[in-house]
């Protein structure tokens, strides 16, 4: 893709088993990167990466880094045959701290340390304040909205048009997922997740969260990275750890955050990691931008052929 171009990272629920392994086979690059984080954590992170067993790597604390990891690998490898430099970068909620480490904001050993803590705090903060997720297909904001009042469930993420996610303890959910369904609904999906992520029982994760930055140093990232909880490029250290504090307790505004930078002019993106949710989501907020997937040696590849 030529001219300018904004770089995407995978959120959490995008892993799988096998993910990262053609990769690591193909780039050094990529290489490094797993063998880094898995010297870093002490954890057989390649294992269960590569081989499974599924529920190890749906697990929170092990999920995360995992995801992380893989995705920076992909970055890595097609920053070896890609000069492209990105007008923006978003990740969508864990993949924030991609972005900021793609972005030299973060230290890839101190984000794969805080990824893994924040996984742990959110387990943690889970256990204590049981909660659920749902997602409320073709329904409008503003009834969604009434709904969670109602109901005492919270808005999560605001992924695009037509696809809110709702979090909360699990009566709130519940509740809401009845009421959005008489309301009309088009669908409604409970998520299997371990807790109410980005709500208000993950206060005492983000406290937590909050201490661990305090100890990590964050630098100007080399392109904005447009926040989650803000929807606003945030370029200053302390605001970057500030709205990593509140993105563990707040809603993910992911489509203020896509129109942002399609406002800009934007149309060219390159999504990294496992999966293909961003693309999906992109596809249901502007039709007309175009979206690369970076997660295999074959995309690298192909973008190294066009260039």
């Amino acid at each position: 893709m030529q001219g300018k171009t904004a770089f995407l990272f995978a959120g959490q629920g995008s892993q799988y088993v096998g993910m990262g392994k053609d990769l690591y086979g193909a780039f050094p690059e990529a290489a490094r990167i797993f063998d880094r984080a898995e010297e870093v954590l002490g954890i057989e992170l390649k294992k269960i990466c590569f081989e499974g067993p599924e529920e190890a790597l749906k697990a929170t604390d092990i999920s995360q880094p995992a995801i992380v990891t893989a995705s920076i690998a992909a970055f890595e490898a097609f920053r070896s045959k890609s000069k492209a430099v990105p007008s923006f970068a978003a990740g969508l909620s864990l993949g924030e701290y991609s972005a900021l480490i793609a972005s030299g904001a973060l230290a890839f050993d101190d984000g794969i340390r805080l990824i893994r803590k924040r996984g742990k705090l959110m387990e943690e903060a889970s256990r204590k304040n049981p909660g659920g997720m749902a997602a409320v297909l073709e329904l409008p904001a503003e009834k969604l909205k009434e709904i969670c009042l109602q109901s005492g469930a919270e808005i999560a993420n605001l992924n695009c048009p037509g696809q809110t996610v709702i979090t909360g303890r699990v009566e709130a959910v519940n509740r809401a997922m009845e009421l959005c369904s008489q309301a009309g609904a088009k669908r409604v999906i409970p998520l299997e997740v371990s807790g109410g992520f980005h709500s208000s029982l993950m206060a005492e994760a983000a406290a937590g969260l909050k201490t661990a930055l305090d100890g990590v140093q964050i630098f100007k990232p080399a392109f904005p990275i447009i926040g989650n909880y803000t929807a606003q490029p945030q370029s200053e250290p302390e605001i970057i750890k500030d709205n990593l504090v509140n993105q563990v307790k707040g809603s993910v505004r992911w489509e203020e955050s896509m129109r942002l930078i399609l406002a800009s002019g934007i149309t060219d993106f390159y999504e990294f990691g496992p999966g293909k949710v961003l693309k999906g989501l992109m596809r249901r907020i502007d039709g007309n931008a175009r979206v690369v997937n970076i997660e295999k040696s074959a995309d690298i590849r192909a973008v190294d052929s066009s260039q």
